[in-house]
């Protein structure tokens, strides 16, 4: 027998052609989208503009103004990752971000040198404008103007008439830049509001005394809990919740649930969860598959064999059997069995 012809070589790994091709370009992958660090500025006190160059397999012609990227940043030897808004894509392909840092991965993310370089993913999410979207209420706080920052160049763009900006935020970031657009654009009401010099907060009469025909507009909104709960009471009471579209950055626990028993079947485990699924699962030792830790990159998605879970997010409630839900944005309000 010929032994050479029965010989069927394995398939090469791509992690081992990776390891090869970093050798000799840290930005060379054969499949992964990386990115160098262009340039990190502060435009606050703990915010800052990201500027990222992407290798070739980035594919951004696929890029909707208001999606994210999944950013993957070592700590301490361990890869980390977490979802930012891109603000845009500029003519030579850089990747603009806008980082607040509120815990460890945006703390090292804004701490990498000009010149490091870091994995990140393909355009994800479906936080984008409506295709015949005409006159919409853009609505930021806090981080959340990263993505609004993205849908209103792209309103621009489209050159959607009756737009109006109303932005919460108590360090101004990105303000100046806002003005400076919205002040070429006469058809573009700007509302802001710093939040340290005047209390205020989203409500039903604010919205009225600034939007004509607000329950005729399509409504676009990314920020803080609190604001974004308000925002769902608003438009249920005003019957139009079908034209709220919300991007969460902070997904909100009902803390007023108790801990449910959770058996990941598979692996034999079992623990009890309070908060949502994903931490739960850590805070017991465990480690199931994640991403954005938002609901936007699908990761952690996996199948609920039976019990009742709530989409923190939405606040749908789940009693199906062998249905898929994302563990960072699903609580158990009963025992709870999953496939993992």
């Amino acid at each position: 027998m010929n032994m050479l012809a029965s010989y069927q070589p394995q398939w090469v790994r791509e992690d081992f052609v990776d390891f090869i091709l970093e050798k000799v370009n840290p930005m060379w992958t054969w499949k992964k989208a990386k990115a160098q660090v262009v340039s990190i500025t502060a435009v606050a006190s703990d915010f800052y503009q990201i500027r990222l160059l992407p290798n070739h397999h980035f594919k951004a012609p696929h890029f909707k103004a208001g999606q994210s990227v999944l950013v993957t940043v070592p700590i301490q030897g361990v890869m980390h990752q977490r979802s930012y808004s891109v603000m845009q894509i500029d003519a030579n392909g850089v990747i603009q971000l806008g980082v607040k840092v509120q815990g460890r991965v945006s703390r090292a993310f804004s701490q990498l040198a000009v010149g490091d370089i870091i994995e990140i993913s393909q355009p994800q999410g479906g936080f984008y404008l409506e295709p015949k979207a005409d006159g919409i209420v853009l609505i930021a706080s806090g981080s959340g103007i990263t993505a609004i920052y993205a849908l209103l160049q792209q309103a621009i763009k489209q050159q959607l008439s009756h737009i109006t900006v109303m932005y919460f935020t108590r360090d101004d970031a990105f303000h100046d830049q806002l003005q400076e657009m919205i002040q070429q654009h006469s058809h573009i009401r700007y509302l802001h509001i710093n939040t340290l010099q005047q209390s205020q907060h989203l409500t039903l009469s604010l919205l009225k005394e600034h939007i004509e025909d607000l329950e005729r507009k399509q409504t676009y909104i990314c920020g803080a809990s609190g604001m974004m709960q308000a925002a769902k009471d608003i438009f249920n009471q005003l019957n139009a919740i079908d034209r709220l579209h919300m991007e969460f950055f902070q997904p909100l626990v009902d803390d007023s649930q108790e801990a449910q028993p959770i058996t990941f079947l598979r692996s034999q485990q079992e623990f009890e969860a309070r908060t949502n699924l994903l931490e739960s699962a850590e805070q017991a030792g465990l480690r199931p598959s994640h991403g954005c830790r938002m609901g936007i990159c699908n990761t952690c998605t996996c199948t609920k064999v039976s019990g009742s879970t709530k989409n923190i997010l939405t606040g749908e409630i789940d009693h199906g059997n062998n249905t898929q839900i994302k563990l960072c944005v699903s609580q158990a309000i009963s025992p709870v069995v999953i496939n993992l």
